[in-house]
């Protein structure tokens, strides 16, 4: 049996990213604040391929920015490598769930950008981007222009545009939600393989469950917002390297996804019935 693994047990400063007791609130139009998280404890270790599953909702892509900087608590505390976040944060890539990649720039010029922005030499920061692209799998187009590319080749370039920069973090949003089955099932290989070389500490937000446990060696389901929290944590103890189509037939894969369903089910249940209840209040 698989059991969910407990919440954090302290070290924020050996974690990658610790988030402890963190409540994120918004302004609304209203007297009261919107709680989008509530007493948020997640931790995740150097190296670590976390992926968060919860529903439409719950917060998965808010915590995402917090570990960025991109967004602050409003109580409770994020760290990085032990630092606590009050800014952007360094050392991290972000994969957003849209392209990101500049439609006037050439792939060799998006995929150089970052180092170049840093002060990298010229000369240095395009021979390191030509060998970024060879790794996607793009040699030969470093000329084309993003609208001269499909779809997967795009995330492609956009997993250049963060691994060249050598992260000791990816924050990764839906980032393979817009393309089909086939294609996100080569993305997640390329990712893997590519993720393999630098071991960065990896949070993966995805509403695919099969593709969180074929990624990665935590799974964390969140609770149905608003007021979402950590309601489990699940230790993915398959055996890496990995081919995502083929470990899906795993039977240990199988036992897994059965056990975190069960945990998610509740949740999307919830989920589902209150934004019912919402659509008929709102039709009244």
């Amino acid at each position: 049996m698989h059991a969910p693994r407990p919440g954090p047990a302290g070290g924020d400063s050996s974690a990658a990213i610790a988030l402890r007791e963190v409540t994120k609130q918004f302004a609304t139009e209203g007297p009261q604040p919107y709680t989008a998280l509530r007493d948020l404890d997640i931790e995740v270790a150097p190296g670590e391929f976390c992926a968060v599953v919860g529903p439409t909702g719950c917060g998965k892509s808010t915590t995402l920015t917090l570990v960025a900087g991109l967004e602050q608590p409003s109580a409770g505390s994020v760290r990085v490598h032990g630092e606590e976040v009050s800014g952007i944060t360094p050392g991290v890539g972000f994969m957003f769930q849209t392209d990101a990649i500049l439609p006037w720039k050439t792939v060799l010029d998006n995929v150089s950008a970052g180092p170049r922005f840093r002060g990298v030499a010229k000369r240095t920061v395009l021979s390191e981007a030509r060998d970024w692209i060879r790794r996607v799998g793009l040699a030969g187009f470093e000329d084309r222009y993003p609208h001269q590319l499909s779809g997967g080749m795009r995330k492609r370039v956009a997993l250049a545009q963060n691994l060249i920069n050598e992260p000791r973090i990816l924050l990764m949003d839906e980032p393979f939600g817009a393309l089909d089955v086939q294609t996100r099932a080569k993305m997640s290989d390329e990712l893997l393989s590519l993720w393999e070389l630098t071991r960065p500490a990896v949070v993966f937000v995805t509403h695919d469950l099969e593709e969180a446990i074929a990624l990665a060696d935590t799974v964390i389901v969140l609770t149905a917002g608003p007021a979402a929290t950590v309601k489990a944590r699940f230790a993915i103890d398959l055996p890496r390297p990995r081919v995502v189509q083929e470990v899906r037939f795993d039977r240990q894969f199988v036992d897994l996804y059965q056990q975190i369903w069960e945990a998610l089910r509740t949740e999307v249940d919830r989920a589902y019935a209150q934004t019912t209840r919402l659509s008929e209040e709102a039709g009244a």
